[in-house]
């Protein structure tokens, strides 16, 4: 199951789980829209893979399988 990550690893931007600006590899490495297609040219810096745009999770499952509360930030 995705983790759902809260924010932009890139700049840190809040993404919460419903946002349809949050792109993920296939290892759910997290960005925003704006740094996804600026500044990364849609590849993850850390494995070199595409960047999509993550599924939104139904409200009513959010319940049951909550989004990560887990920041992550590159340096």
């Amino acid at each position: 199951m995705l983790e759902l990550r809260p924010n932009c690893e890139n700049c840190d931007c809040d993404l919460p789980a419903a946002s349809s600006d949050a792109l993920i590899c296939s290892f759910e490495c997290t960005f925003c829209r704006s740094c996804a297609e600026s500044v990364l040219a849609l590849r993850c810096p850390n494995c070199s893979g595409e960047l999509v745009k993550r599924p939104i999770r139904p409200a009513e499952k959010l319940e049951r399988f909550p989004a990560s509360s887990t920041r992550v930030l590159k340096a």
